[in-house]
């Protein structure tokens, strides 16, 4: 029987998710190997470029350093990098190449990880995402209005982001990383569910409009095009402050009191609401300037009073109460049905210790009782 081999693109893309160079994994795993001829960096490039085949011992060292299973780094399938159309994210410019290829990694392992966590569950709700390509006459703003109205959304405020994308059948993913210079990054591969990848370091409510921003992408998107940013937050404005149910709220004298109150009903940042505000022309260009002084000399454009609740994602915490149910699986089967190793299982989906007493209990001694 022939030995499987590596995945030169899961090389890659595991490779760029530990933000390590070729040359780092190639030191680390002579050092690994110990005795026998040191690995090259060029051989490790040779190895993601498909030059060479990658099994057995290296396949085995690969793993070792990456910190990946062997099944992840054999596993095919499609992966979507920068400058394909399904990938969109929210982004400052400071956002070195580097730490974008690394967030793209995640983006692509996440929904690998999160599609065998899932496969063969019950949790899931049916795809209800549909695409609403904006133009000169269909505007992002009737595309969030067409959204609200097909997912049956009441007035008023969006009560959870998450929740929602998630019973549209949506995967949301939360990930911590070094890197403060990205919100989230989402992807919609053709014949799988949108996969939503957010940084957990991004405070609650502008979490919840960058994930309306990124749906905005989803939904309006199918093509990239020069105005897409904006057209987002447009979209993610109109989504989450519909302009006739929100206009009643805002007043021409608004001050930073009335922005905290609204900032609890709408659950959007104070600055959102100041720039929306202004956008329906309910305040005047100088209100919009002296509020915004205001918010920047309190401080308020880094660090918000009113903390909104976090929201976090609910499908694998059913996927995983109902793997332990049918299965009896423990910690340890649930990190290898997801290609993870079971400490990296617990951090990126967060299992342990939530508020599923039971299952956490369950989670944390690796065992089903």
């Amino acid at each position: 029987m022939a030995e499987t081999s590596a995945n030169p693109v899961m090389l890659t893309l595991a490779r760029d998710s530990r933000e390590l160079t070729q040359s780092d994994v190639a030191r680390e795993m002579s050092e690994r190997r110990g005795d026998g001829p040191k690995i090259t960096q060029g051989y490790v490039s040779k190895a993601e470029a498909g030059a060479t085949s990658v099994s057995g011992e290296r396949l085995e060292l690969f793993a070792a350093v990456l910190g990946y299973p062997t099944e992840l780094l054999t596993l095919s399938g499609n992966v979507f990098g920068l400058g394909t159309t399904c990938v969109h994210h929210r982004k400052r410019q400071s956002l070195s190449a580097a730490a974008g290829r690394r967030v793209h990694a995640y983006l692509n392992l996440a929904r690998i990880q999160t599609r065998h966590l899932l496969h063969g569950t019950d949790v899931q709700p049916a795809n209800a995402f549909f695409r609403f390509p904006v133009s000169v006459i269909d505007t992002a703003r009737d595309a969030a209005a067409e959204v609200r109205k097909r997912w049956r959304i009441p007035p008023g405020p969006v009560e959870s982001m998450v929740d929602l994308l998630e019973q549209a059948g949506g995967i949301v993913v939360q990930r911590r990383t070094p890197s403060a210079a990205w919100d989230a990054v989402s992807q919609w591969p053709d014949d799988e569910a949108p996969v939503f990848l957010l940084n957990a370091a991004t405070p609650p409510d502008r979490q919840r409009f960058t994930l309306a921003h990124e749906l905005g992408h989803i939904v309006c998107h199918p093509v990239v095009g020069p105005n897409q940013e904006k057209e987002a937050d447009e979209f993610a404005a109109e989504f989450l402050m519909p302009a006739a149910q929100i206009v009643a709220d805002l007043k021409s004298d608004l001050d930073i009191a009335m922005l905290g109150a609204l900032k609890q009903r709408w659950k959007v940042s104070m600055a959102a609401l100041v720039r929306r505000a202004h956008d329906l022309g309910v305040i005047t260009d100088w209100r919009y300037r002296t509020l915004n002084v205001e918010l920047s000399s309190l401080g308020y454009r880094t660090d918000e009073p009113g903390v909104l609740p976090a929201e976090h994602p609910r499908l694998p915490l059913k996927a995983a109460r109902e793997w332990i149910t049918r299965q009896q699986d423990g910690l340890d089967d649930l990190a290898a049905r997801t290609l993870l190793t079971t400490a990296e299982f617990t951090e990126v989906f967060g299992l342990a210790g939530q508020s599923d007493p039971e299952l956490a209990s369950t989670l944390e001694g690796g065992t089903c009782g």
